[in-house]
């Protein structure tokens, strides 16, 4: 819908033009009315003046003798005086003009118009800009009566200030007239007025806005209206917290606020489905985009907002206490399957192969955590991968450090972000390696760890099949997955956290294919608002 003025500014618009048509309404009839009395009583007038002067004796003999043709002038002159017209002329009967008042009928011929006096009746009618009567002149002659000229009489018509002031009276008629159609029109502009506001007061107009206003703020969703061009028009303070926007957003598109690609999906209805989740600017959201149809049109749509990051939240931490537990679980069953093979050596009396068992897998396991600890120095990131070497050796799959891998103390902050991406990583490489590891050819990831100054680089190597060149982009949007791919399961949130996390961070994820899938992620000490 094209954008349209206020109300207001549309009824001074229909007022100024209903005060305009009954302006030029009222001068249209005024004017009309007013000419035509004034030709009808001057011309009645000028054609008695010029019958009088017709039926003169003398103006008859003046015209039979033309030595006498200098003496009309007179005559012309005798009937225009007392009658106020503004010419009086005589011509011959070829219309040679012999006397008048106006200098251009002077020798020439008189200007007829659309008279037909000239087939011997009288005439009266308009001349340019005058009220004209032409009537024959017949008289006495040599063979009875005879064509002896004609004589034409003119008023000039006053201007049309001058015909409205001489008859007041038509000039109130005229008023009460466009009285009358100021009260159509006013009654018409007040039914429009109902039928733009709904039948709606201004009071309750005002009302509706105010609750409107207080609903919009009040509620703890967040709501975005949006008409057919994607330009916003109404939008809460909750939205605007939630992805962040600036005050001055109403008016503007979607398109060019600071908006990533899966929110503009979403505002636009390029991503349908209901419960869309989106990413921005460290919270998780959740968006629903609702059509606006208004008999049978579409001239927008709403969309809702509701903030699930502390769901989010918590659902992680679940999935650590999950993790832990597995871990535990893990660690347990291989305790007790060690166990099992002590039992078991014992009782066949294989001291010796007793001792060199335990020796072996304590030798193993004080070598991966002597590993661990002499290369990554936060006790945070080195507690994680010995968790997750116990959930990888179950799964069949072996963790490993590379050589190069080295991580002095980082600050709390940036531990923490480095827990979660590198968590995130190597979870998802043992989703790529589950079911494909086999005794003849074990599945690995390597972890590679470097710091230099204001940077940390965390790099997963897996063996697994690696990733397809067209989704190595789309890995990191809205939690895709390659399971979720795969075999139609649910989108994760992982990689997706793990890209933003980077990016604010101010540093970058990306993926491309080694033997396997290779993931490395950046991320700087400093955090970008």
């Amino acid at each position: 819908m094209g954008k349209k003025g206020s109300l207001a500014r549309q009824l001074l618009v229909l007022q100024l033009l209903i005060v305009l048509i009954l302006l030029g309404a009222v001068a249209a009839v005024a004017i009309a009315q007013a000419r035509e009395d004034f030709r009808a009583t001057e011309g009645r007038r000028m054609l008695g003046v010029a019958e009088n002067l017709a039926a003169n004796p003398g103006l008859w003999a003046a015209l039979h003798a033309p030595s006498r043709h200098q003496t009309l002038a007179p005559f012309a002159e005798s009937a225009r005086a007392p009658s106020g017209a503004e010419f009086v002329a005589i011509a011959r009967p070829d219309l040679q003009v012999l006397a008048s008042q106006d200098p251009d009928h002077l020798r020439n011929r008189l200007p007829l118009g659309e008279s037909t006096v000239t087939q011997g009746g009288s005439w009266v009618g308009v001349i340019g800009d005058q009220v004209v009567a032409h009537v024959p002149v017949i008289g006495d002659g040599e063979q009875d009566y005879e064509l002896l000229g004609y004589v034409a009489a003119g008023q000039q018509r006053p201007s049309i200030w001058q015909l409205v002031a001489d008859n007041p009276a038509n000039l109130i008629a005229l008023l009460g007239m466009a009285t009358a159609l100021g009260v159509a029109g006013s009654l018409w502009l007040a039914w429009w007025v109902k039928r733009q506001t709904l039948g709606l007061e201004p009071s309750e107009i005002t009302g509706l806005v105010e609750h409107r206003e207080a609903m919009l703020h009040g509620i703890k969703e967040g709501v975005i209206g949006l008409d057919q061009q994607q330009r916003v028009t109404l939008v809460n303070d909750k939205a605007k917290e939630l992805l962040s926007l600036p005050d001055d957003v109403v008016g503007r598109s979607v398109r060019e606020l600071d908006l990533n690609d899966r929110v503009v999906d979403v505002l636009t209805g390029t991503a349908t489905g209901s419960d869309q989740i989106v990413l921005r600017r460290g919270k998780v959201l959740i968006m629903n985009r609702m059509p606006i149809r208004l008999n049978e049109q579409v001239p927008g749509s709403v969309v809702t907002l509701r903030d699930r990051t502390e769901l989010v939240e918590l659902r992680d931490q679940l999935d650590a206490n999950r993790n832990t537990t597995e871990t535990l679980r893990a660690q347990a069953h291989e305790f007790s399957n060690r166990l099992h093979t002590i039992a078991g050596l014992i009782e066949l009396g294989e001291y010796d192969e007793v001792s060199n068992y335990v020796d072996r897998v304590s030798a193993s396991r004080d070598q991966w955590q002597a590993e661990v600890i002499g290369k990554v120095d936060d006790s945070a990131v080195a507690a994680l991968l010995i968790a997750k070497a116990s959930l990888a050796a179950e799964q069949g799959v072996g963790l490993r450090l590379s050589a190069s891998s080295e991580l002095r103390a980082i600050d709390d902050a940036l531990s923490a972000d480095l827990v979660t991406v590198l968590g995130n990583l190597v979870d998802n490489a043992l989703d790529a390696l589950r079911g494909q590891a086999d005794g003849d050819c074990p599945g690995w990831i390597e972890v590679d760890l470097q710091q230099s100054a204001g940077e940390v680089r965390v790099q997963v190597t897996d063996s697994g099949p690696g990733i397809a060149p067209e989704i190595a982009e789309e890995v990191f949007r809205h939690g895709f997955t390659t399971k979720a791919a795969e075999q139609g399961g649910q989108r994760g949130l992982g990689l997706a956290l793990t890209r933003q996390i980077c990016v604010r961070r101010g540093g970058m994820v990306e993926v491309h294919n080694a033997e396997g899938a290779v993931f490395t992620a950046t991320m700087a000490n400093e955090v970008r608002t």
